[in-house]
């Protein structure tokens, strides 16, 4: 929240989230041309009559889209309407070949649905109303250079599932919540990458501000492809501190249509903002009204995966973990598959695995940019690793080596510590010895360390772990270290 929001109290902000998702079928919505547009590929590939809006062309349903469609609106707790109307809204822009786009208006695939939000803490929760979810067809994409503008067709016709929210947010965390959970909902059915780095999942955000205790909903401006979620909380933030700045030196906010530019900071004005009647929607001639049995409503229900709040409270009642902690595995379905599959194939502690994933293996994949999609270290094979270390077989350094390896070959962990002979040293003799070769060779540290300077403890440590190559048992080392200063102490 802005800092003269939060200052004054005065007025309060009223987020509305319309969240655009391309839908992961291999054809586009309205033709047989390929719909992956996101990989290398050159531009103005995928097209054919259709997707380019030539005269003539006739456009026929995606029945796997429509079925997207209706596993979204299931999740999101919406009614499915059987009655499915496609409409032509028109408005002329260089992206939409045709001068119309073929979307859903009135007679949408699922409407009348809610989620669930936190609004600060665990326990304040609240429902976002879900206005609609409807389908319709991906615009061109436009590339401005200096004195032109560049088009590329691929991603024009490609299915796009439009989720519509109530003016029902009312702090930019909660809009934040809200979106994220919605990409996780998407995520979990498989309909949508969730990848906004290739503009998969976009958001636009209609913004007004109202005077606090009121109920009114005032003139509100929306903010157009926003393709982050960092991206969408810097221009929700800016345009209520623009909103609030006005409405406190009593200028009248304007309706409109607003860009966001990156790297100002700031919004701007592209044109007025337009309402339904401004596009002219009426039914496309093209395509009849489709019909969505109760069977086939009920067949794609028994389709649902576990979603994500049903699996956040399996995680804490069936593994006791925190709901914080739960929410770090459940936000993406993949971790959460691959901590599963690590429970069942390791007998080491549960809290255990849960820290060596989040805390270790996520690092590692974050480094490489890898996703738990395409790790290269497969549930077994951790496993294998983790088991390991909680047997005391291996320390903390010599796992977290290994499993650097394990990113590069195709060995099982227990193969590379038998041939690099990489097993724990334990034997109390040897690391005795050794602690006090290092003790006898270092006596400034020695004196230091008895004079008070205890972060030398750490230092001597490390020159054991450095003489045993890192495989010295660090509990064993502490024990027997403390054992040797506190002696030379009394000496």
């Amino acid at each position: 929240m802005s800092a003269l929001i939060e200052s004054n109290h005065e007025f309060e902000p009223v987020i509305g989230l319309e969240i655009h998702a391309e839908l992961q079928t291999r054809s586009k919505m309205f033709c047989g041309c390929n719909a992956d547009h996101n990989s290398a590929q050159e531009p103005n590939i995928n097209i054919c009559p259709i997707c380019l809006g030539l005269p003539g062309a006739m456009p026929v349903l995606n029945q796997k889209a429509l079925e997207m469609g209706i596993l979204a609106g299931l999740a999101l707790n919406c009614q499915i309407n059987e009655s499915n109307i496609f409409a032509r809204k028109n408005y002329f822009y260089p992206d939409l070949p045709k001068g119309y786009q073929i979307s859903q208006f009135d007679h949408p695939v699922a409407s009348n649905g809610w989620l669930e939000i936190s609004t600060g803490t665990e326990e304040n929760k609240q429902r976002v109303r879900i206005r609609r979810v409807h389908l319709e067809e991906d615009t061109a994409k436009l590339s401005h250079e200096k004195k032109y503008t560049l088009i590329d067709f691929n991603r024009s016709g490609v299915p796009l599932l439009e989720i519509v929210s109530e003016p029902d947010m009312y702090s930019i965390d909660s809009a934040l919540d809200y979106a994220q959970k919605i990409r996780t909902v998407l995520r979990y059915l498989n309909v949508n990458s969730g990848d906004m780095e290739k503009g998969v999942l976009r958001f636009e955000a209609n913004i007004s501000l109202r005077r606090r205790g009121s109920q009114a909903l005032n003139t509100r401006t929306e903010i157009k492809n926003l393709n982050s979620f960092k991206a969408m909380s810097l221009a929700i933030e800016y345009e209520i501190t623009r909103q609030a700045n006005l409405l406190a030196s009593n200028i009248e906010i304007s309706q409109e249509t607003l860009g966001w530019d990156e790297a100002s900071g700031k919004t701007y004005p592209q044109r007025g903002k337009e309402e339904s009647h401004d596009y002219r929607y009426y039914p496309e001639p093209d395509i009849p009204p489709i019909h969505v049995s109760e069977s086939t409503i009920n067949l794609l229900r028994k389709q649902l995966p576990e979603l994500p709040m049903q699996r956040l409270s399996r995680f804490i009642q069936e593994y006791g973990f925190s709901t914080s902690e739960a929410q770090g595995l459940i936000i993406d379905k993949r971790l959460a598959d691959f901590f599963e599959e690590t429970v069942k194939l390791s007998s080491s502690p549960l809290k255990m695995i849960y820290t060596w994933i989040i805390g270790v293996l996520t690092g590692y994949l974050n480094e490489r940019k890898l996703t738990f999609e395409v790790s290269p270290v497969n549930p077994l094979r951790f496993a294998h690793l983790v088991d390991q270390y909680s047997s005391g077989r291996i320390n903390d350094f010599t796992a977290k080596e290994i499993l650097k390896e394990l990113f590069f070959t195709n060995k099982d962990p227990e193969e590379i510590i038998n041939e690099r002979n990489l097993g724990q040293i334990s034997d109390k003799k040897f690391l005795a010895n050794k602690i006090d070769i290092i003790l006898e060779n270092n006596p400034e540290q020695v004196q230091e360390y008895h004079q008070g300077k205890t972060s030398l403890f750490q230092w001597f440590m490390g020159q054991v772990s450095r003489e045993t190559h890192g495989k010295s048992d660090p509990k064993v080392v502490r024990k027997l270290l403390i054992e040797a200063l506190l002696k030379r102490n009394k000496e």
